[in-house]
């Protein structure tokens, strides 16, 4: 059983909304033919099971931050696409490179979780 189970319930329902969100951007951007809307429906549809894996490693306070990481960078970067398609405009300047620099760094985050991870769950101290 996870120790912060509120850290897992709470990046399962973020997984489901990307999922959801994901599902409905990518309807909407076939039928308005947006590169911008489906780009935005792919990184969200990409990043969901994402967090569905990380929710389940919540013991892990680096996977708890490399969730949180990638979940600032999607909403920078998917929803300054999705703004840019549905309303016009950005976000604010700079949003979509931020969110992105944000996904790269969550990324890697992910991959110092599982570092650190195999050597907590093998006996070593925190």
């Amino acid at each position: 059983m996870p120790e912060h189970p509120l850290a897992s319930r709470l990046l399962l329902v973020a997984a489901g909304i990307c999922g959801a969100l994901g599902v409905a951007a990518a309807a909407r951007a076939s039928h308005a033919a947006d590169d911008n809307l489906g780009i935005a429906a792919n990184f969200l549809l990409l990043h969901a099971p994402v967090l569905i894996g990380l929710s389940l490693m919540a013991w892990n306070r680096v996977a708890v931050a490399a969730a949180v990481v990638l979940l600032v960078g999607l909403v920078l970067f998917a929803g300054d696409l999705a703004a840019r398609a549905m309303l016009g405009g950005p976000l604010f300047a700079m949003a979509a490179p931020v969110g992105g620099g944000g996904l790269i760094v969550g990324w890697v985050l992910v991959a110092a979780a599982g570092i650190w991870g195999w050597s907590r769950r093998v006996g070593s101290p925190d």
